[in-house]
């Protein structure tokens, strides 16, 4: 797999948010470890333990407990220098300082604690990160999540003192016992002496702390994700007007899921949408390229704001040559976008051999296709086409993120391309005869970009095919000269680890491919792009640290749709997706020309 890496700046030190980011999570598990194991409190580590925040003489074990989870779900706001994760942080220590003065006349706790509060309040010009996107349903995703913390951590609780333990109760009556002690009522289990009251206190702590979380969550002002509005979709598609054939995925940058920041000139933009921390953008810049840095700024500079984590899927090699050099990102070639030129596209010779017997013979058994500008269908036609594709998803959410712009028909993308398979013969469905469906999006004035297929489950094999084939054919005469399919990831990798004299390492790294390619594709995908003989062009994923990849990768995973953690949630409570507008607000060609 080719790398191609540009570094502008040095390793960057570590930030005092970081820092004190992960003491507060070393303080949390030492304080947690402190009030659950009665061992721990007893042992060499108990001089460390009691001096830290929470161990407050007879309420030790729940005070532990408490600030050490409260520690923990600070220490990454504080590690990203968020400015309400300070101000919990500097309300919390205060009162843990008091706490070690008055129970336990603990000088030095009440020293270790105003030493990090010192540090906080003298450091609170790196902790003024901006709120990110959050909904209510957060609050529920809370309650699920720290319940279930909190029920396991009881189990230990309860299950931490065997010396104690009067006869032998089994799990269930232990997970009762949890249950009721999070309420703040006496369970099944019993104790000798005080344990009974140090196990009661930690479970009651946990349960309060779960409410309490739980509550703020579903108070606080809520702070919604930032959407493309009809002022911003007017200027991007003016600028993709004067600009767009520049990068075949400058039309997708019309999801009207996806924020955008233009160059102080208004000549350039970034699109981009925040997933799990991560200020993830897709392709190059909107505009002229002249104007690239001054959106690129503005996008480093919200990412700052809000201590986001800046990443680029799917950029041209351009497109990373200008984001390396004016940010000091690192770019690492991610795969390859098949492109086949028109004029250069037949059915004749060898190399497409299999295509063109496949396609003749889905032809014989009666299949016609349509090719068409979405302008040029009925409304009708065009609701037919919506529901089919709907139905006929594989997945229950729509997947796509960089190469997807997630509607069709809308009144705005009338030079979107439609592509339909047809069986008049056939039993008549709910589509009629409409069996399968392909989607293209504009790529300037003479290409497009494929956007989704679907096809109806059970229409004949290779209809996908079927319908590549007929829109190459009929791309002349919409003055079409290139068409975009799909992209292939670690497309070289692949193509270079079944090559005969490939190393151990490259023919690894392609088996593991080949193993993931169970789930996501990534063989599949390369193989029917290759079968249309395409050109290559290389894309890239640009991130800001090596230790960041996993991190956009997973955003990355749900920005795309092949993981969908809000799925878990009840269906009302789930955050909606967002639709198309109303055709009555919908952009149309005439406020392109007027912007």
């Amino acid at each position: 797999m080719r790398r191609r890496r540009r570094r502008l700046r040095g390793p960057r030190p570590e930030s005092v948010p970081v820092l004190v980011g992960r003491a507060c999570a070393l303080v949390g598990i030492v304080d947690i470890a402190a009030g659950v194991f009665p061992r721990f409190r007893h042992s060499r580590m108990h001089a460390l333990a009691e001096v830290l925040p929470g161990a407050l003489g007879p309420f030790a074990a729940a005070l532990s407990l408490s600030v050490g989870v409260l520690l923990l779900l600070l220490a990454h706001g504080l590690k990203r220098g968020k400015r309400r994760a300070w101000r919990a942080a500097v309300a919390l220590l205060p009162a843990g300082a008091i706490a070690q003065f008055t129970y336990r006349h603990s000088l030095i706790g009440l020293i270790i604690s105003l030493a990090l509060l010192a540090a906080l309040v003298r450091h609170r010009d790196q902790f003024a990160s901006l709120p990110d996107p959050r909904s209510r349903w957060r609050a529920l995703a809370n309650f699920v999540l720290m319940g279930a913390g909190s029920l396991a951590l009881g189990l230990v609780v309860v299950s931490a003192h065997p010396h104690s333990l009067i006869g032998d109760p089994s799990l269930a009556d232990r997970i009762t016992h949890v249950l009721y002690g999070l309420f703040g009522f006496e369970g099944p289990v019993a104790y000798q002496g005080t344990t009974s009251w140090t196990v009661g206190a930690s479970l009651g702590a946990l349960g309060l702390l779960t409410a309490v979380t739980t509550i703020y969550l579903a108070l606080r002002p809520e702070h919604p994700a930032a959407r493309l509005t009809e002022d911003d979709e007017i200027r991007l598609r003016a600028l993709l007007e004067r600009h767009g054939g520049r990068d075949s995925l400058g039309h997708f940058a019309l999801r009207r899921d996806k924020a955008v920041v233009f160059s102080p000139s208004g000549k350039a933009a970034v699109t981009y949408r925040v997933v799990s921390g991560v200020m993830l953008a897709s392709g190059d810049p909107i505009g002229d390229v002249e104007a690239w840095p001054g959106a690129i700024e503005r996008f480093m500079d919200e990412a700052r704001a809000h201590s986001w984590t800046p990443a680029v899927m799917g950029c041209s090699e351009t497109g990373g040559e200008v984001w390396t050099r004016e940010t000091g990102l690192d770019a690492l070639e991610l795969g390859d976008e098949a492109v086949v030129d028109v004029a250069d596209f037949s059915l004749t010779g060898r190399a497409m051999r299999n295509v063109r017997q496949m396609v003749k013979r889905i032809e014989r058994a009666g299949y016609e296709t349509r090719v068409r500008r979405v302008r040029d269908l009925g409304e009708a036609e065009l609701d037919r086409i919506r529901r089919a594709a709907d139905d006929w998803r594989g997945t229950d959410s729509e997947r796509g993120f960089s190469m997807a712009l997630g509607r069709i028909g809308d009144p705005a993308d009338g030079d979107c391309l439609v592509a339909t398979a047809h069986k008049a013969d056939a039993q008549p469905g709910p589509y009629g005869d409409l069996k399968a469906i392909l989607h293209f999006v504009p790529w300037g004035t003479d290409g497009v970009s494929l956007d989704l297929m679907r096809r109806d489950r059970s229409a004949d094999p290779g209809m996908n095919e079927l319908l590549i084939v007929a829109a190459l054919q009929a791309a002349p005469k919409f003055g079409i000269a290139r068409v975009s399919l799909n992209f292939a990831m670690f497309r070289s990798a692949l193509a270079r680890g079944e090559k005969i004299g490939a190393g151990p390492v490259l023919r690894a790294w392609r088996g593991l491919l080949m193993f993931l390619s169970r789930w996501f594709q990534i063989e599949s995908l390369y193989r029917f792009n290759a079968k249309f003989q395409p050109r290559w062009e290389p894309r890239f994923v640009v991130y800001r640290a090596s230790g960041d990849l996993p991190r956009i990768g997973l955003a990355a995973l749900q920005a795309e749709g092949f993981l969908n953690l809000g799925r878990a949630l009840p269906r009302p409570l789930r955050r909606q997706k967002a639709t198309a507008r109303p055709c009555a607000h919908a952009v149309t060609e005439r406020d392109v020309r007027a912007a």
